[in-house]
C-alpha cells in the first residue's frame, strides 16, 4: 500500500500532471472508458495531502479538458457519429443511451447537457447527439461550460474533502471519493430511469 501511495505522489507531484488530467478528462469526453473522473478525485486526494498538485490548477484542468472533449464529441457527432449508434443493435447499451439522448435532447436542451455530465456514457450520447441535431454552437457553448466546471468542481471536492477526512490514509480518500461518484452517478441514473419508467406508464394508460 506505501509503495502505491509512493507512486502516486510521484506522478502527480509532477508539472506534467496537469496536462495529463486534462488529456484524460478530454478523452474522456468521447470515450468514457477512460477514467477521467477517478484521474481528478485522486490528484485532489493528494493535493489536500501534502499542498501537490494545486487543487485549483486541478479542477482548471478537468474543466478545461472537458471542455474540449465535449466539443470533439459534438464535432464528431455532426460529422455523423450520432447516425453511427442508431445503426448499433437494438437492445444495446449504446444504442439506448443513443435513443435516451435523442429524446433528452428534444425535450430539455440545455439542461439535459448540463447534468448529463455526470453520467459517463450519458453525456457522450448528449454531446454526439447534440452534434448530429445542429444544436447552436453558442448555446452549447454556454450551457457545456457550465457543465464542464461545475463538475470539475464537484470531482475536486469530493477528492479533496475526501483527503482531508483521510489525511492519515490517502488511499482510503481516493477509494471513498471514488466510490461516492460511483453512487452518485448510479443513483441519478436510477432517478432518470424511474421517471422514464413512470412516464410509460402514463402514456400507456393514456
Amino acid at each position: 500500500m506505501d509503495g502505491l501511495l509512493d507512486l502516486l505522489r510521484g506522478t502527480v507531484t509532477s508539472p506534467w500532471v496537469y496536462l495529463v488530467i486534462f488529456g484524460l478528462t478530454a478523452v474522456d469526453a468521447f470515450f468514457p472508458a477512460v477514467p477521467g473522473e477517478a484521474a481528478v478525485i485522486t490528484a485532489a486526494v493528494l493535493a489536500a495531502d501534502g499542498g501537490h498538485p494545486n487543487v485549483v490548477a486541478v479542477v482548471a484542468a478537468a474543466a478545461l479538458g472537458a471542455l474540449v472533449g465535449d466539443h470533439v464529441s459534438y464535432a464528431i457527432g455532426r460529422g455523423g457519429g450520432a447516425s453511427r449508434l442508431a445503426h448499433l443493435p437494438i437492445g444495446s447499451r449504446r444504442r439506448a443511451s443513443s435513443e435516451w439522448a435523442r429524446r433528452a435532447v428534444d425535450r430539455r436542451g440545455g439542461l439535459i447537457l448540463t447534468t448529463s455530465r455526470y453520467l459517463p456514457g450519458g453525456r457522450t450520447a448528449v454531446t454526439l447527439t447534440m452534434g448530429a441535431v445542429r444544436y447552436p454552437r453558442r448555446s452549447f457553448l454556454l450551457y457545456d461550460g457550465i457543465a464542464t466546471v461545475t463538475w470539475a468542481l464537484y470531482c475536486g471536492l469530493l477528492g479533496y474533502f475526501g483527503g482531508l477526512a483521510f489525511e492519515r490514509d490517502p488511499v482510503r480518500g481516493i477509494l471513498v471519493g471514488v466510490g461516492l461518484a460511483v453512487i452518485v452517478t448510479f443513483g441519478i441514473e436510477g432517478v432518470r430511469r424511474l421517471r422514464s419508467r413512470a412516464r410509460r406508464r402514463a402514456a400507456a394508460h393514456h
